[in-house]
């Protein structure tokens, strides 16, 4: 059998160094063929000013991130007037040139799609495709062309259309077939009914493109190559060319040796010279876990050639990659990508790295391959913040958050510098996930010189994971470093969680210690919280010392817990003490005495109000409006029971 070489097409692949291959030129733009039944009307001819390689979201990115693209509707403007302008072909190369346009089949697809309301245009564009570059148009090229002529009613040029394709082999598509015989029938025009309809009864359909290559691709799956079936292939008589090279090597994607081996055949026999459309079907065919030596050598053998990698190829085969979870392979395409013209975008590298994040096996070697290649690429691009979150987010959902200060490192090695908002986030993260050794450690980076959002995050993290220890010493670090009001904050979530956990009284300890060592400005709400909660946890006491630090921070004392306390369980000592300590005079106002006394009533603790009374200072005692209120509230108890 010949070509059995074909069949042994394995490779050592060599990715420590990946060449730089400069783009394909663009063809010169030659005389155009006209159709001869539209030399009196817009000639399928002309001249198109392509849009720009780099605004280009083909020839540019690799995911559907936004790019800075032109507008559809500035590009239909662009084209009317650059027709209107030039008809020269110099001038046209000229325009060309300028833009540093990437022209191929999915890019002629996407303008014809755009040219629908504009047939003189849209002939001429395609005129100029098919004389220039006439490789990129396809059956669905045809087809495209052949809608718009048609529903524009443009009827000579849609039949003469017609009758190229048949030539070329092509076959008018059911949706343009459907559509004509819709319009037709809505004008009554039998006719042409029954003329398209002919067109299909003739054969159109069997002897088109696409069924040929069909049946090329069965003789390839049911029979071992031999040359039986190469002689079988030639008498298709199939003029092969770059569209049906990649139409049957799509179709042969579940057989890829065969598929191998007819696009070393196909070439070698000189039926078709393959550029990058063909290269990259073949790389789409071969990259998959079965033949991966084989894609290696062949995305080599393409970009040597000075073909690049399209982003279908490349979004296809990652995935593939990745679904069958070959990371490595997946970094070295990653890699071999970025070392073309057209490199994956931002958004692709966020991608992969979550996926690394996320793969069964962390490997940080993995993760700093794609980071330097990323960055180091040459084209100006750093990483981000947005970067960074999405890792850390993929680390979360898989337990691995442990692992944020090695990627963190690496990244700030590359010249990453996270914005403070990025560190306050990691900062709670790990604090929250109670990842003590990593909290350490991110402090030990920054030279225990976080800033103040940052601190106040881990702060808080720690408390939401209940340690409060860590918590309060990372808090007293803090103090020393930074000052100001927001240090409030921090210090007020920890008194929050001291007493959540019943420890009241150990936060109250923490302020003294914080406000006589680092002359700490505790919140008015964090007063009030501790004295609330040091009442409800029976430290009397120590809440009455913290209506004096309130005092001596010029806030007014918190009045109403204490008055609640008394008129429930405290006794008169405690009324006193209370009494004195709500000012800084020898005595409190009268108010204060009356608001105690009444809540004492209003408890029926007569007995506790008489104590208090005997024990308060004699204007007190004396004040008429004490008196009134004890008379009352006696001579109610007495019709009480006397009734």
């Amino acid at each position: 059998m010949r070509h059995l070489s074909r069949f042994s097409l394995l490779r050592s692949r060599r990715l420590h160094s990946i060449p730089f291959v400069r783009s394909s030129e663009l063809p010169s733009v030659q005389s155009v063929p006209r159709f001869r039944s539209v030399r009196h009307a817009s000639p399928f001819s002309g001249k198109f000013l392509l849009t720009s390689f780099q605004n280009t979201s083909v020839a540019r990115s690799y995911t559907s991130e936004a790019a800075d693209d032109l507008k559809e509707s500035d590009q239909a403007t662009l084209v009317g007037d650059i027709f209107s302008k030039f008809e020269d072909s110099s001038d046209i190369r000229r325009e060309i040139e300028l833009h540093k346009v990437a022209v191929n089949h999915d890019w002629v697809l996407k303008e014809l799609r755009g040219l629908g309301a504009s047939p003189d245009v849209a002939m001429k564009f395609f005129g100029w495709v098919s004389g220039t570059n006439g490789e990129f148009l396809s059956s669905k090229s045809y087809n495209s062309m052949l809608r718009i002529l048609g529903t524009n009613g443009l009827d000579q040029q849609f039949w003469d259309l017609i009758e190229i394709m048949k030539k070329k082999g092509y076959g008018v598509s059911k949706g343009v077939r459907d559509k004509m015989l819709e319009k037709y029938e809505e004008e009554g025009r039998n006719s042409d009914i029954e003329k398209l309809r002919g067109i299909f009864a003739s054969g159109s359909i069997d002897n088109s493109e696409e069924k040929i290559c069909a049946r090329i691709c069965r003789i390839v799956r049911k029979e071992i190559w031999s040359e039986e079936v190469e002689v079988k292939l030639r008498e298709m008589n199939l003029q092969f060319s770059s569209n049906s090279v990649t139409r049957i090597l799509d179709t042969l994607a579940s057989e890829p040796a065969k598929a191998l081996i007819f696009f070393r055949w196909v070439e070698e026999s000189g039926l078709v010279k393959h550029d990058g459309r063909t290269y990259n079907a073949i790389a789409r065919v071969l990259g998959r876990e079965d033949s991966v030596d084989r894609f290696w050598k062949v995305v080599d053998e393409m970009r040597t050639a000075g073909y690049e990698l399209e982003k279908e190829t490349y979004t296809i085969v990652l995935r593939r990659f990745l679904d069958r979870k070959m990371v490595s392979e997946s970094v070295s395409f990653y890699e071999f990508a970025m070392g073309g013209s057209h490199k994956p975008s931002v958004g692709d590298c966020t991608f992969l790295l979550k996926k690394i994040s996320v793969s069964e096996s962390f490997d940080l070697d993995l993760f700093s391959r794609v980071v330097n290649s990323f960055f180091g690429n040459g084209d100006g691009r750093a990483l981000t913040d947005s970067m960074l979150s999405a890792v850390l987010k993929s680390l979360v959902s898989v337990g691995r958050l442990e692992k944020c200060n090695e990627v963190l490192k690496l990244m700030k090695d590359t010249g990453y510098a996270p914005s403070i908002g990025m560190q306050s986030k990691l900062a709670f993260k790990l604090g929250s996930s109670g990842l003590k050794e990593q909290v350490e450690e991110l402090v030990e980076a920054s030279g225990n010189d976080l800033d103040h959002q940052t601190w106040i995050s881990l702060i808080e993290g720690l408390c939401v994971a209940g340690d409060l220890e860590k918590a309060s010493d990372y808090f007293k670090r803090m103090v020393k470093k930074v000052e100001g009001p927001f240090v409030g904050n921090a210090f007020e979530c920890l008194v929050s969680l001291y007493c959540r956990r019943n420890r009241a009284a150990d936060a109250c300890k923490l302020m003294h210690d914080c406000i006589s060592e680092h002359r700490l400005e505790p919140r008015h709400s964090t007063f009030k919280l501790l004295i609330s909660k040091l009442l409800v946890q029976g430290g009397f006491e120590d809440a009455l010392g913290i209506v004096s630090l309130m005092k001596s921070h010029g806030f007014p004392p918190f009045l109403a817990p204490f008055i609640e306390y008394l008129s429930k369980r405290g006794t008169g000592e405690n009324a006193i003490a209370f009494s004195r300590a709500v000012t800084s005079k020898r005595f409190p106002s009268t108010s204060v005495y009356i608001q105690t006394f009444e809540a004492l009533f209003e408890a029926r603790r007569h007995k506790e109000a008489q104590e208090f009374l005997s024990k308060c200072p004699k204007n007190i005692r004396d004040h008429a409006d004490v008196l009134d209120l004890f008379w009352h509230k006696t001579k109610g108890t007495v019709a009480a029971v006397a009734s």
